[in-house]
């Protein structure tokens, strides 16, 4: 990807009605009803998610059937005309931890964690789990996987890209930032042994650039193929207000600075209200007890958060942009993980849960309408000194690379 190629326009998929619990209710149906949609938005690539529990229920077995509606909905992609990335190990997502049965190591959670939920543990575990970094049988369970779903997919058109996992030290770190290099780069060579072809990447998110939390982004582009960012406005304190739209440009560019290469910004978006309200901040009681407290933006300010955000991330050279997510979700998924503690969950969608594009997803999809392409940056961060010198701490530098992106308007 150089400059003049396409700019590279996606989302990230889970079914309006079945969210995480898809592939253990899969329906090829649905799946062809809304790749045609995410096609009708424009958009040529998805990224979608291999649940761990519903792909390895046991560390010695991969499951036969997931593969197979793999395959299923890789064909339905190449008939469409999309390009499909899937994620291993999930792992993270949407505010709890889903971790199969085996994972689990006995020993009771730490205070802190977040919830660790199962298709079939919506409540939640009291033990915690094993090190996915360094254990050694979870480590071969990996590899195991690696190479059974990557050498299924291998000579599939509709392939792109493999992710080694989504915001990973959320759900596990490593002990530290060597064991974390060190990870990824034998799952990359894992996956390269069945592969050789397809690029890999892993989807590292902006605590990554807060922080040293085991998987730097100048060591994990090192080992891998394409740099990506995952960040959120309505999430970081670094954000001038939660809807800034020079927050995630920001840190695309600061994050190709570290990598030293443009990156795709994988996932950014926000929540809206189920029907059109003005932007407000709603508390939402969560799990533990807690409350937590989270942006639901109007219908307009949600569409010119994407129309400002998109063009930007243009001019700072990036690579591409994939929206979180695709769907709103269906009421009937209201009372199961995530939705059921993690309100703004049910409405990030650029489509509400009967398929009716919002206006956030129009924004999308004029965007892909002007055909898109990768431009030089326009601006850039520069950093102090080198990855090593900004890791020692981060904190330190970000409020100050910020200003001085800002002020290269």
């Amino acid at each position: 990807m150089t400059i003049a190629s396409p700019f590279l326009l996606g989302c990230n998929y889970w079914p309006r009605k079945k969210a995480m619990y898809w592939w253990a209710n899969y329906d090829a149906g649905e799946v062809r009803e809304e790749f045609a949609l995410i096609k009708e938005l424009g958009l040529r690539y998805v990224r979608l998610f291999l649940l761990w529990e519903s792909f390895q229920p046991k560390p010695e077995q991969v499951s036969a059937s997931a593969i197979k509606n793999l395959l299923t909905t890789c064909d339905i992609a190449g008939e469409i005309g999309l390009c499909m990335q899937p994620t291993f190990f999930t792992g993270h997502m949407s505010g709890p931890n889903w971790a199969p049965d085996w994972l689990l190591n006995g020993q009771p959670r730490v205070e802190g964690e977040r919830q660790l939920v199962s298709l079939g543990r919506k409540d939640g575990s009291p033990f915690g789990i094993y090190n996915v970094y360094t254990e050694p049988f979870v480590v071969e369970a990996e590899k195991l996987q690696l190479r059974t779903v990557c050498g299924a997919l291998k000579d599939h058109p509709a392939v792109w890209a493999y992710s080694l996992g989504n915001e990973p030290d959320l759900f596990c770190r490593p002990p530290n930032a060597l064991a974390g290099k060190a990870w990824v780069r034998e799952m990359v060579r894992t996956i390269k042994s069945v592969d050789a072809t397809h690029p890999v990447l892993i989807g590292l998110h902006t605590a990554s650039l807060h922080a040293d939390v085991g998987l730097r982004v100048d060591h994990v582009a090192e080992e891998t193929d394409i740099s990506v960012m995952h960040g959120y406005s309505i999430y970081d304190r670094l954000a001038r207000h939660l809807l800034d739209p020079d927050y995630v440009p920001f840190m695309a560019a600061l994050t190709a600075a570290l990598a030293k290469r443009p990156v795709i910004f994988e996932e950014f978006g926000l929540c809206t209200h189920e029907n059109d309200e003005p932007s407000r901040v709603i508390d939402m009681p969560q799990w533990n007890g807690k409350i937590r407290s989270n942006l639901f933006a109007s219908d307009e300010d949600g569409a010119e958060y994407y129309r400002q955000v998109l063009p930007r991330l243009q001019r700072v050279g990036a690579l591409g942009a994939f929206a979180w997510c695709f769907p709103d979700y269906d009421r009937s998924l209201w009372n199961l993980p995530p939705c059921d503690f993690q309100w703004h969950e049910r409405f990030f969608g650029l489509v509400r849960a009967d398929g009716r594009i919002k206006p956030m997803g129009k924004a999308v999809q004029d965007f892909a309408r002007t055909n898109p392409v990768v431009q030089a940056a326009e601006r850039t961060v520069m950093l102090p000194d080198s990855g090593d010198e900004f890791y020692k701490n981060p904190e330190l530098y970000l409020k100050d690379l910020y200003e001085k992106f800002l002020n290269l308007k």
